[in-house]
């Protein structure tokens, strides 16, 4: 894997035993010796570190707060400007046409907007920001790496390190000094559990790491698990549930764009494909994004076709992501599907290995969130 880039843990991922595969450019664990199902598991039930320092960690910095803010409003269509100090929230950029061009994380940090970004792409999404702002810095952080500590026994296990990481609600973001580290932490995370995302300088990442390690409680989870968690917490992955050709209505994001930001908001529109995304807002899209279960054991998994009768010809949507769901007990799915038959208790049929099967269209997430409110 000599092409691919190594995160700082690269040699930790590897003395733990963990089967490392090309992802978005990087070299990463998609298991560890635990395996997959347990890995979930040990995330439900205790906690689980990953390593995500492939993402993008960006600084956009103006002459305050608000000239930041404002910048990135051009770009993204949610309320910047509205985030109190050390708060975070979901936002995306998207295109001329309405559609999603990545999904990301945003903080006010007081003087400056820190900015998470996906791993495949960081190098396009800061050049979109570099090349679209005026007014601001957009900086990317190349010197620190990210780990993510998640899981019900997340709270205790930090909370060891510093006593602060307690304290802290669903979406805050504060510096904490972990093993004598500085590091920028987020109650946050990817897997429908309590957690937190920790920025810390890429040169005692890996001590960090094991301290965390060293915990009965914690264990490295891999890009497998990972996975299977999202998908049960209903959360979109960007190049499959989510992409230039969806729009945030089509996509179940409307929670995501607050009121200012829609029509007769006092800051209305503003960003790339407005005209589409507020008009969807007001009045719906064609397709919607929906939460699927299929019937039996077996998964259907990402690009299977979806048919409103089992005999049809033309098929109506297909799934995005799916797979097994641990926690669930059984398959578990994501996909499109006319806004007409995205209703819970629908009832449509996947193509398996030349048989048509029933999906019943099921709410999301399939695991109830245990965010710390």
């Amino acid at each position: 894997m000599s092409e691919l880039l190594r995160t700082a843990l690269y040699d930790l991922h590897v003395e733990l035993g963990a089967k490392m595969v090309p992802f978005a450019g990087y070299a990463m664990p998609v298991q560890y010796p635990m395996g997959v199902m347990q890995e979930h598991t040990q995330t439900r039930s205790k906690a689980g570190l990953f390593d995500v320092s492939h993402m993008g960690q960006v600084i956009v910095k103006g002459d305050n707060f608000e000239t930041a803010a404002l910048a990135l409003e051009s770009l993204i269509p949610v309320s910047i400007l509205g985030l109190e100090v050390d708060r975070q929230r979901y936002g995306f950029f998207t295109n001329d046409a309405g559609g999603i061009k990545d999904d990301l994380m945003l903080a006010n940090r007081g003087d400056h907007v820190f900015v998470v970004v996906n791993a495949a792409c960081k190098a396009a999404d800061i050049a979109h920001m570099q090349s679209n702002l005026t007014g601001v810095t957009v900086t990317e952080i190349t010197d620190r790496s990210l780990l993510a500590l998640q899981g019900p026994a997340a709270e205790s296990v930090l909370a060891t390190l510093d006593p602060k990481a307690a304290a802290m609600r669903f979406m805050d973001v504060a510096t904490l000094t972990l093993a004598g580290v500085e590091c920028w932490v987020s109650r946050s995370g990817y897997t429908g559990e309590d957690g937190y995302e920790i920025s810390v300088p890429s040169a005692q990442a890996c001590a960090l790491a094991k301290q965390l390690l060293s915990h009965d409680d914690v264990a490295p989870i891999g890009l497998g698990a990972r996975d299977s968690l999202r998908l049960e917490a209903g959360l979109c992955l960007y190049g499959h549930d989510i992409s230039t050709d969806t729009t945030p209505t089509a996509a179940a994001l409307n929670w995501a764009i607050q009121k200012v930001r829609r029509t007769d908001g006092d800051r209305a529109g503003g960003f790339p494909g407005a005209d589409i995304i507020l008009r969807e807002l007001a009045n719906g899209a064609d397709a919607k994004r929906v939460g699927l279960r299929p019937e039996g054991r077996a998964p259907m998994r990402e690009g299977v076709l979806l048919f409103a009768n089992a005999d049809d010809a033309d098929p109506i949507g297909k799934i995005t992501s799916g797979g097994f769901g641990p926690t669930v007990g059984g398959p578990v799915a994501m996909g499109y599907l006319p806004t007409t038959l995205a209703t819970n208790g629908t009832t449509v049929y996947g193509e398996l290995r030349g048989k048509r099967l029933p999906l019943t269209v099921t709410p999301l997430p399939f695991t109830p969130a245990n965010f710390k409110r």
